[in-house]
């Protein structure tokens, strides 16, 4: 039985790497029995030769597609799209940049046929990054597996294989952030990981911030799967109420028993900026939570084509289907 996975790589600026990327996933792929494959390239409005090279691809290989979105939307929201045109039994999601190696499809998609609609990639090695990123990653991944309402598996990034079935599911989900391990997380199914080494970037230099960037996406995981900062905000409110309930008391029976009590400017002025920090903190809080659903009801599309090569009838609708998906289930 013949099957096909789709391959989705949202990209910037990959000049350097999208051939290498190419000649790494045909060579994985093509060994593989029974398997048809697509690449496609989701192109997050680039401003390199990226989209000609792919145009000079497909030329030689029909089997390389592009969309490509009408400015930068951000590498969540290129995912979402390549996904939206993807149309194989399977699709797997990677970064153009090669830290994700294509000869490790082969074993996510064995999971897949042993019966799992999701097989994410866990980074067991990081190679090429800062001992301060490691540890901003290391720490953002096991607060957001605390606090979250759904299990997001710890150090995975968004190289996965998703079934059909998960696909259309979270296509069909109306969230605005696009953050896929979480949307993933939402939609359940049978899921696994397979551990893999994480190898530097092959050419170029990443536009992505290695401290902001994993700190923006770590606060996008807890906003938008966890009301515990809410929660935390009312319990530190609570707190403080009777610290300075007691603080109260304690000024009244000193100046009742005539103890020479410090008060005086210093002490206003330390109590009054904690106070306010702490009250500037809950409301950037609540703030991020109040945007959020102002995002949402705006209802603004997420992403915007600007153009496609290969792709032209081949968007799908998502349909979510409470039935087992065909290659869902093992093989027999």
């Amino acid at each position: 039985m013949t099957e096909l996975l789709s391959i989705v790589v949202p990209t910037y600026n990959e000049e350097g790497n999208v051939l290498a990327l190419y000649k790494r996933v045909a060579a994985v792929l093509d060994a593989q029995p029974d398997l048809e494959w697509e690449l496609i390239f989701a192109l997050d409005a680039p401003t390199d030769r990226t989209a000609e090279l792919i145009v000079q691809l497909r030329e030689r290989d029909l089997r390389v597609k592009m969309v490509r979105l009408s400015r930068r939307f951000g590498q969540p929201m290129a995912t979402l799209a390549g996904l939206s045109y993807a149309s194989g039994d399977a699709t797997v999601v990677m970064d153009c940049d090669l830290q994700d190696p294509p000869e490790l499809i082969p074993a996510l998609i064995e999971r897949w046929h042993e019966g799992y609609d999701v097989v994410s990639a866990r980074r067991s090695r990081r190679a090429g990054e800062t001992l301060l990123r490691r540890v901003v990653a290391w720490a953002g991944y096991r607060v957001i597996a605390r606090i979250s309402e759904v299990d997001i598996p710890p150090d995975t990034g968004d190289y996965r294989l998703l079934s059909r079935r998960v696909v259309d599911n979270v296509l069909s989900l109306t969230e605005s952030h696009g953050f896929l391990r979480g949307l993933v997380a939402l939609v359940g199914f049978s899921q696994t990981t397979v551990p893999y080494d994480r190898a530097p970037r092959a050419s170029g230099r990443s536009s992505y911030s290695r401290l902001y960037g994993s700190l923006r996406i770590g606060l996008n995981g807890i906003v938008g799967f966890s009301r515990y900062p809410l929660q935390l905000i009312s319990l530190a409110g609570i707190v403080f109420a009777m610290l300075a309930f007691l603080l109260a008391v304690a000024y009244a029976v000193a100046k009742i028993g005539g103890v020479g009590f410090p008060i005086g400017n210093p002490t206003v002025v330390i109590v009054v900026a904690f106070f306010s920090g702490i009250q500037m903190l809950s409301l950037g809080v609540i703030g991020e939570y109040v945007g959020r659903i102002y995002d949402e009801a705006r209802h603004r599309p997420k992403f915007i084509v600007e153009s496609t090569y290969g792709l032209e009838s081949q968007q799908r609708e998502p349909i979510v289907s409470d039935e087992p998906a065909r290659l869902a289930r093992p093989r027999a």
